[in-house]
C-alpha cells in the first residue's frame, strides 16, 4: 500500500543491521584482545626488569619471591634464549617426555619463530648493556579463542537467521495458501447464494410465464439476486486497494445486512431475534460497501455459534468522544477466550466446514482499511460472545 517501505528497502535496512551488529563485535572483540595482550606484555617486560636486577652484582640482598610471584602469574607460552636466540628454559609449552634434548630444541626453535611472528621478544640486558637473556612468548589459551570467537557468533547468527528464514518463509507460504484457498472458496460461497436463487427464480419463470403476476414477483426476486452479484464484486474489487471512506450512518449499513439475514432466517433454519440498539444516529468514516461484509460476517458467525436453542444477536452502537463503538452480542456456544488472537488468523476455524478467512477479512478491512479495531470483548463457552468493532467518529 502508500506510504509502506517496500520489501527491498526493508531487507536492505535488517542487512545493514546485521553487518553493523557483526562489525561491532568484531571491533569490540579485538580492542578486548589488544588489552590482554598489553597486559601480558607487561608482565614479560617486568618479568625482564626483575631478572635484570637479579643479576647485576651491585645488588645486594635480592629477594626472589617477587620474581616467583610474576613467574606463577605467566599463563600463556614463554621461551627464554640466550643472545643468539638459543633456548635456555621454557614455561607452558608441551613436551614429549620422551623426546631426546636436540628433539626439544629442535621444537623450542619452531615456537621461537611463531612467536616472534606475532610479539616482538622482550630484551633483558646487563649493566654494560649486552644481552643476558631474550624472552619470546605467544598469546594464552584465552587470546586465542577470544580471536576465533566473533566468527563463530557471526556463523551462528548466520545459521539462525537462515533457519528463521526458511521457517517464516515456509508459514509466509503456508498463509498465503490459505488465504488464496480461503478467498476461492469465499467468492464460491458468496456467489452460490444468488446463483442457486436466479436459478430457482428462471424456473418459475418457465413455468408460469402465462401469469404475469407471478412473472413481476419473480423479476423483483431476480434484479434483488442481482443486486447481490453487484455488491460482491465491488467488495472483492475493493481488496488490495485503498478504498474511500465517507462520513456514514453507521445504523444504515447494519440495516441492511439485518433486513437480509432477517429474510433468510428460513433458511438457516433457526428460530434466532435480529436486534439493534444504542446510539442509532452515530456516524463515523466508513466504506459501507466493505463494512456491511464486516457485519455480515459476524452475523453469520454468531448464526452458527447458535445451536438448537432460542438465539438472539444484538448489535449495539454507542458513541464516545473520538470513537463509534459496535458491538454484535450472541448467546451461541461461545469460544475459548484463550484463542481470541487465533480466530483472526487466516486458516484458523472451529466450523468443521470452514476455511478461517471470514475473522482474517474481517480484521483487516477494520483496522488496514478503516483504520478502527476489532476484537473479541469477552466470550463465555455455552452462554455466548461479544465482538468489539471500534471506528473514527466523523464529525
Amino acid at each position: 500500500m502508500k506510504g509502506k517501505p517496500s520489501s527491498l528497502i526493508i531487507k536492505l535496512i535488517l542487512l545493514f543491521l546485521a553487518l553493523l551488529i557483526a562489525a561491532s563485535t568484531l571491533f569490540y572483540t579485538k580492542h578486548l584482545v589488544k588489552k590482554l595482550q598489553d597486559r601480558e606484555r607487561q608482565l614479560v617486560e617486568l618479568y625482564a626488569k626483575n631478572y635484570e636486577y637479579m643479576l647485576n652484582p651491585n645488588n645486594e640482598n635480592v629477594d626472589l619471591t617477587f620474581s616467583l610471584e610474576i613467574i606463577q602469574q605467566i599463563d600463556f607460552p614463554l621461551i627464554m634464549t640466550d643472545s643468539l636466540d638459543n633456548p635456555t628454559g621454557s614455561r607452558n609449552i608441551e613436551l614429549d617426555t620422551n623426546m631426546t634434548e636436540e628433539q626439544i630444541n629442535n621444537v623450542l626453535r619452531e615456537k621461537i619463530n611463531s612467536f616472534g611472528k606475532i610479539h616482538n621478544p622482550i630484551t633483558a640486558f646487563q649493566p654494560d648493556s649486552s644481552i643476558i637473556q631474550k624472552l619470546y612468548y605467544g598469546d594464552s589459551a584465552m587470546i586465542e579463542e577470544l580471536k576465533y570467537y566473533p566468527y563463530f557468533q557471526i556463523l551462528f547468527a548466520i545459521l539462525f537467521i537462515l533457519v528463521a528464514y526458511i521457517s517464516f518463509s515456509y508459514i509466509k507460504r503456508s498463509e498465503q495458501s490459505s488465504i488464496w484457498v480461503g478467498m476461492a472458496r469465499e467468492t464460491a460461497h458468496q456467489l452460490g447464494t444468488p446463483i442457486s436463487s436466479l436459478m430457482g427464480w428462471s424456473e418459475i419463470l418457465k413455468m408460469n410465464y402465462k401469469e404475469p403476476e407471478k412473472v413481476t414477483d419473480a423479476a423483483e426476486e431476480i434484479d434483488n439476486d442481482l443486486q447481490r452479484l453487484r455488491k460482491i464484486a465491488d467488495r472483492f474489487s475493493k481488496i488490495g486497494s485503498r478504498p474511500e471512506l465517507k462520513s456514514e450512518k453507521v445504523i444504515d449499513s447494519i440495516n441492511k445486512v439485518m433486513n437480509y439475514f432477517q429474510r433468510r432466517l428460513p433458511h438457516f433454519g433457526k428460530n434466532v431475534d435480529l436486534k439493534i440498539s444504542g446510539e442509532l444516529k452515530a456516524s463515523a468514516l466508513l466504506n459501507c460497501e466493505l463494512f456491511e461484509w464486516v457485519i455480515e460476517n459476524l452475523v453469520k458467525n454468531s448464526l452458527d455459534a447458535i445451536e438448537g436453542k432460542k438465539g438472539v444477536i444484538e448489535i449495539a452502537i454507542a458513541e464516545t468522544k473520538k470513537k463509534v463503538e459496535i458491538e454484535v452480542i450472541d448467546n451461541g456456544k461461545g469460544i475459548d477466550f484463550k484463542r481470541r488472537k487465533d480466530i483472526f488468523r487466516p486458516g484458523y476455524s472451529t466450523k468443521r466446514r470452514g476455511w478461517g478467512l471470514g475473522l482474517s477479512l474481517t480484521k483487516r478491512i477494520i483496522e488496514g482499511y478503516h483504520g478502527g479495531k476489532i476484537f473479541l470483548k469477552s466470550s463465555t463457552l455455552n452462554v455466548g460472545s461479544t465482538m468489539k468493532i471500534e471506528l473514527r467518529k466523523s464529525h
